[in-house]
């Protein structure tokens, strides 16, 4: 196996639900619930879920922008969940982000000068012409020239934007990408440009990512082992050919049946998921999916799968217990 770089362990978040004249706690969201995993070095990780599922909340509580309600985050055997401010912030050198919407995440009043020196002043790397040098680099690297740094971010397009983004998160040589949805918000034709630059920037820089999207297609595309997740749990985990050839997972499974297939010859059956998704403040007992699953057996209702291991590949279902 190689190195790992990042482990998680039983992490959790819930938010209280606040209510009444004085504003007590009246209960509290599920947004993620006992998730665990590990991500390998130079690795790409895809996490996959409808909206809702904590996929987000997951990425964000990795690099601790939101704190954790339990669980753990080891990032090159250094535990991020307790650590010091101080401490944390050395980590957060190694760790970037890279967000959905590219324009809310650059400031409008900044040039993307500005924009792309703050990490390295933040962090103390380098003097003033280091730093625009540094500038001017990554600005080629992701496919933009240096005369675009005295620009400002509304002069650039959508996925000019996200190449900024993805600029900024390489200031600082980070060894882990955190790329919460980094194209869902673009047109079709440059979220495939993008795909590749993220790519082709991997492999020179032999970064890690882990990549949350909601998009199948995308993630196969980009990922080496995909997770899905459902109602703030990991349900399946796989390398990214066996989960989408072999998925075991009823809702994978449903999700999968749903992808389009680019050949007119080939049909497939679509599995409908029935009813609506549950509310993350009132999750179903036992199996969050039993709900809505067409494979619903008594012990679902009541007793929450434990994990399994079928040859490497990770499932949290009932229809798998010896």
């Amino acid at each position: 196996m190689s190195e790992l770089l990042l482990e998680v362990s039983g992490l959790k978040k819930y938010f209280p639900i606040t209510g009444g004249f004085l504003g007590r706690k009246q209960g509290e969201v599920k947004a993620v619930d006992d998730v665990s995993f590990f991500v390998k070095k130079g690795e790409t990780l895809g996490i996959v879920g409808e909206s809702g599922c904590g996929k987000s909340t997951t990425g964000r509580l990795l690099m601790r922008l939101i704190e954790a309600s339990d669980g753990k985050v080891i990032f090159e055997d250094k535990e991020i969940t307790s650590m010091s401010k101080n401490e944390l912030r050395k980590v957060r050198r190694d760790i970037q982000m890279v967000f959905q919407d590219p324009y809310a995440s650059l400031n409008p009043r900044h040039s993307i000068e500005q924009i792309l020196e703050e990490p390295l002043i933040v962090h103390g790397i380098g003097t003033k012409e280091e730093r625009k040098k540094r500038v001017r680099e990554m600005l080629e690297v992701v496919g933009l020239s240096s005369y675009h740094a005295k620009r400002y971010p509304h002069q650039f397009s959508g996925g000019q934007r996200q190449r900024i983004g993805i600029a900024k998160a390489l200031m600082t040589k980070p060894k882990l990408i955190i790329a919460d949805e980094p194209v869902s918000a673009l047109d079709v034709s440059i979220q495939a440009q993008v795909l590749n630059l993220m790519k082709d920037i991997q492999k020179e820089f032999g970064l890690t990512y882990i990549f949350i999207a909601h998009d199948l297609g995308v993630v196969r595309h980009i990922s080496d082992r995909v997770g899905v997740m459902y109602l703030g749990r990991l349900i399946e985990l796989a390398d990214s050919e066996e989960l989408y050839e072999n998925p075991k997972h009823p809702y994978t499974q449903a999700l999968l049946s749903a992808v389009p297939i680019p050949d007119p010859d080939i049909r497939r059956e679509t599995i409908l998921i029935q009813g609506e998704l549950p509310s993350p403040a009132n999750p179903p007992s036992g199996c969050a999916f039993h709900t809505r699953c067409s494979q619903c057996m008594d012990i679902c209702k009541t007793e929450r799968p434990a994990e399994r291991y079928l040859n490497g590949h990770y499932v949290a279902c009932h229809l798998y217990n010896e």
